[in-house]
């Protein structure tokens, strides 16, 4: 016979205690009915409580349209006959957990453990999906270094750092999670949770759970290649600016050289015809026509 699985929906307090077993701790009464929305920031774990186990896990929902990640928590309870599942809604407004995978394996009678697994693994495919996410994102991005403006990218290439490492940090405390469960360090009795069978499908979870760290890691040196070229092109950029105005400079200091130096030195030559208005002005336009054409065969302008 199967085990009886119970799904809470941000459950109060009164309703957890009256669906949980009974000899369950109050910190993990406390941990269960608190919100997402409190501020609380979860992280996965999975600990053995003598004749239960307790274990929060975060999925990751990824959200393209609003360019962000979604992180769902939900929460357990399970002892070798009953599985408490405990979800709540994201602070942000959105929608629960979807467990709905979890119903054809109740439905077909299994076991608590096998039921923990299949939840576990649907969290695990859920940082796959954001995984591919984030490399579609990336690759947005380095398209738009072009067109968007700077401050945007910078922007963007923020979040998307944050987003990375907040999966990352979720991923290793996931995997840190199902690993306790291999080296059967969590349990309830002699393998009455946990049996051989389960651990072995524990350990196919592990397995994704470490590409997709293997992954996150491969995707941050992918924004970072993003991050660098985007820098280059700011300098480059800087550097073009500044041989503008070095040009524009360049112009106007011959011609004020020219005025300058005469004019200060030769007051009274002025008044005689070679001197004449007609002359200096030929010599600055010649000087800025040389200029012009030395800085067109250097390819400065």
């Amino acid at each position: 016979m199967g085990a009886r699985w119970i799904d809470l929906v941000d459950p109060t307090r009164e309703e957890i205690l009256a669906t949980l077993p009974n000899q369950v701790d109050p910190e993990v009464v406390e941990a269960l009915a608190t919100r997402t929305a409190d501020g609380r920031e979860p992280r996965p774990l999975l600990e053995s409580h003598g004749t239960y186990v307790f274990g929060v896990f975060v999925a990751a929902k990824p959200l393209p349209h609003e360019d962000r990640v979604s992180y769902l928590e939900v929460d357990l309870i399970a002892t070798p006959t009953v599985l408490v599942t405990v979800r709540k809604t994201p602070s942000d407004g959105g929608e629960p957990f979807d467990i709905s995978p979890l119903h054809p394996a109740s439905e077909q009678d299994a076991d608590a453990g096998e039921l923990v697994h299949r939840l576990v693994d649907d969290v695990a495919d859920s940082f796959l999906d954001s995984l591919d996410g984030a490399y579609a994102e990336i690759e947005e991005l380095e398209d738009a270094l072009d067109t968007w403006p700077p401050g945007q990218v910078r922007r963007r290439l923020a979040d998307l750092r944050h987003e990375l490492l907040h999966t990352r940090r979720a991923v290793a405390a996931t995997r840190a999670a199902v690993r306790r469960v291999l080296d059967g360090r969590v349990d309830v009795g002699d393998h009455a949770l946990f049996p051989p069978a389960v651990e072995r499908l524990f350990s196919e979870t592990y397995e994704t759970l470490v590409r997709v760290a293997e992954e996150l890691d491969i995707a941050r040196d992918l924004l970072a290649g993003v991050r660098d070229h985007h820098q280059s092109k700011v300098v480059e950029g800087q550097g073009e600016v500044a041989k503008k105005l070095t040009v524009i400079a360049a112009l106007v200091l011959v011609p004020s050289f020219i005025v300058g130096f005469y004019g200060q030195n030769f007051e009274t030559a002025f008044d005689s015809g070679y001197w004449s208005l007609g002359v200096s002005t030929g010599l600055i336009l010649l000087s800025t026509a040389v200029q012009l054409s030395i800085f067109r065969w250097r390819r400065w302008i």
